[in-house]
């Protein structure tokens, strides 16, 4: 059954009658790009970075055009209800297209039914940090620390519904612990409440987290990726740890769903070579960021899964955004 549903997601890429002729003629004037955060960040950056070689290889120029508002959801609904072309595409990211669909009412777009999910072209670990006052150097310790003082420990994160915070729920349903949970609008808030005392625990993307650590500010216990990350080879993985838990922020090409199949199977070619490229492999190591290599309907697959577990803990926990 897995390999027959890998097989239906990949097929808009596989059957491809005229592909040379319809990669020929697209694209003819410039491409559209949709970043749905503000310019200046990291989701800048990162565009910048793949868009400006992939245009080169497509021939024409991919224009970043950032629709900032509502924690990325108001981008992405530009892409869902733009013309089905090509000349409108955007950038995924894990929260509007697999959480906020379980947390908010009022989302304009279905992103399973609206949407193209092509490929994931870069990803960012996230890392579990504890102040220094807390006594643990791993998960296990971190977790017995906790039950011996019920009710004074408290995590942050960069908000209600947010990985870094729907991650500690699970701890919650697999260990039964039991923190106050504290959101913050970013990490440059809830860095230095950490350092202050104020909270003693949280989960952060590895490209925010790798200096602090590295500087001894604060410690890490692990990273939820699969596989340890290059730029904190002594940091375990949860999984090594005992928990099932595979987790990455990410930054992926959406476009509407009704894109033709041959335009879609050329992003993706021209996404992967850059992102296995030696300029591109340096580019994320500088950044923190990794590639997760995903074949052509992976990552429709990995947005649909992700989409099915988030909404499972958010309805278990009765989390809600009010």
């Amino acid at each position: 059954m897995i390999r027959r549903r890998a097989l239906a997601l990949a097929a808009p890429f596989l059957a491809m009658p005229g592909l040379a002729r319809a990669q020929g003629s697209w694209p003819t004037r410039p491409v559209r790009f949709i970043v749905p955060w503000p310019p200046g960040g990291l989701n800048d950056l990162v565009a910048r970075a793949f868009n400006d070689p992939v245009s080169r290889a497509l021939g024409q120029p991919i224009v970043n055009d950032f629709r900032a508002g509502a924690g990325g959801r108001i981008g992405v609904a530009e892409v869902a209800r733009a013309a089905p072309d090509g000349y409108t595409i955007g950038m995924g990211n894990l929260g509007p297209l697999t959480i906020f669909p379980h947390l908010f009412r009022d989302i304009p777009y279905e992103s399973g039914r609206d949407l193209a999910s092509i490929v994931m072209f870069a990803a960012a670990p996230l890392v579990l940090v504890v102040s220094n006052d807390v006594p643990a150097t791993n998960v296990a310790e971190f977790i017995a620390w906790v039950r011996s003082r019920p009710g004074r420990g408290n995590y942050a994160s960069v908000g209600i519904g947010t990985a870094q915070h729907l991650i500690f729920e699970m701890f919650r349903g697999r260990d039964g612990i039991a923190m106050e949970h504290v959101p913050f609008r970013g990490t440059n808030e809830s860095l230095p409440a950490m350092l202050r005392g104020d909270v003693q625990a949280m989960f952060d993307t590895l490209p925010l987290m790798r200096a602090p650590v590295e500087q001894g500010q604060v410690r890490a216990l692990a990273v939820t990726t699969p596989a340890r990350v290059p730029q904190l080879p002594n940091v375990p993985t949860l999984m090594e740890q005992g928990y099932d838990i595979d987790v990455a922020t990410w930054y992926g090409v959406i476009a509407p769903a009704a894109v033709p199949a041959p335009i879609l199977a050329r992003l993706h070619a021209e996404y992967v070579k850059v992102a296995e490229s030696a300029e591109g492999q340096r580019f994320l190591a500088e950044q923190g960021l990794i590639y997760l290599p995903n074949a052509p309907g992976a990552f429709a697959a990995r947005v649909a899964a992700e989409r099915a577990r988030w909404g499972q803990i958010i309805a278990a926990q009765g989390i809600r955004v009010e």
